[in-house]
């Protein structure tokens, strides 16, 4: 029997390296966290995902970038008229996909008639029965031209979310809003209308100099999720090592 674990060295064995890096089964479970940063997702029809996330296969699948059939003609116009939106792809057939992206570290989420807004740089998948729209936030006077874009996922179903690093939830309320930088933004909760406004002084404290800078303004009731870490080539927009599963979007601030 083989422990898997490294030599005092740091190196192991080939045998100890396929135990250790060995994929781990449950059975069930349609997306499993293989680990922190790799999502095994088991298909058995259709399967949302990021486009470009696949990083291997096993069985029948195909995989198709989304189309106005799906998609509809506003969400399509939608994606037409940003470049942050990242576009989904369909997975569909009989079999397990592998997905990552960058490295990033991978959440698993379970919605039970739950809706919540994720950057669309930061959906990695989900699964057919969870409904999804393009949403764009409410724009402040003066704003560049095309707002920020998310994805608005509800319904009842498992659903991956990406972050650079370990996410942080700040819980927002009606006498304590939450500002945030938009890069580094990653979701939050769909009832929560956040404006985007221009903050010279916010720039001046992040360290960056010339130009201008937003921040996101959340007002209410709910939550945002940040990462530690500024995505810039995301644009405006963008684990525990939890296996399986998923964690209830009430659980967010345990």
């Amino acid at each position: 029997m083989t422990n898997s674990q490294p030599n005092s060295d740091g190196t192991y064995s080939l045998r100890d390296f396929l135990a250790h890096t060995a994929e781990r089964d449950q059975p069930g479970e349609v997306f499993e966290l293989e680990s922190s940063k790799m999502l095994e997702v088991k298909v058995n029809g259709r399967i949302w995902s990021k486009l470009g996330a696949m990083v291997a296969y096993k069985g029948s699948l195909s995989f198709k970038r989304e189309g106005t059939l799906e998609g509809g003609l506003m969400k399509a116009l939608k994606r037409a008229v940003t470049q942050e939106m990242s576009p989904l792809t369909k997975i569909e057939g009989r079999g397990v996909a592998y997905l990552a992206d960058q490295g990033k570290e991978i959440q698993i989420l379970r919605l039970a008639g739950d809706s919540l807004n994720v950057n669309g740089n930061d959906l990695l998948a989900f699964e057919d029965s969870v409904k999804y729209d393009i949403t764009m936030m409410r724009r402040m006077a003066g704003m560049a031209a095309g707002g920020l874009f998310s994805v608005r996922v509800q319904g009842h179903g498992l659903v991956a979310i990406l972050s650079h690093g370990k996410p942080l939830t700040l819980r927002v309320t009606p006498n304590e809003p939450i500002y945030t930088d938009p890069n580094a933004t990653i979701a939050w909760s769909s009832n929560l209308q956040p404006q985007l406004t221009v903050d010279t002084s916010f720039k001046s404290m992040l360290g960056r100099g010339g130009g201008e800078t937003y921040k996101m303004v959340f007002q209410g009731d709910g939550f945002v999720v940040i990462q530690p870490y500024e995505e810039f080539d995301a644009g405006l927009v963008g684990g525990d090592g939890r296996s399986g599963g998923g964690m209830n979007l009430g659980n967010l601030f345990d």
